[in-house]
């Protein structure tokens, strides 16, 4: 999946400054220009992933996604303004530590 969003960056002129993708969600940091807004963005990501996902991959799609939908509409987009780039970036870029921080910390209950 990083392959694709990364090559679809190349594709759009999206410079995407970081890209961390835990189990279920993306978080990215991207550089735009002033003329192409966030929901844009986030609407050629979502349906060049899911067409290349599918492509490469269609027997998941025929298993697990039978509507055909890999991702939601939703989507949430902050600009930088309350915090600095490189906070921002550090965040992104921790994601996966803290998930696997979480998951070490966390206690699995018992079936028996």
């Amino acid at each position: 999946m990083k392959a694709i969003i990364q090559k679809i960056g190349y594709d759009y002129d999206i410079d995407i400054v970081e890209l961390e993708i835990p189990n279920d969600h993306i978080h990215m940091v991207i550089r735009g220009i002033p003329k192409q807004s966030p929901s844009d963005v986030m609407q050629i990501v979502k349906s060049i992933t899911a067409r290349e996902f599918f492509r490469i991959y269609p027997e998941i799609k025929r298993k697990y996604f039978w509507g055909g939908k890999s991702w939601t509409q939703s989507f949430f987009v902050e600009t930088i303004g309350n915090a600095t780039e490189d906070v921002i970036r550090k965040y992104v870029q921790d994601q996966l530590i803290e998930l696997d921080r979480k998951e070490i910390n966390s206690e699995q209950l018992d079936l028996f």
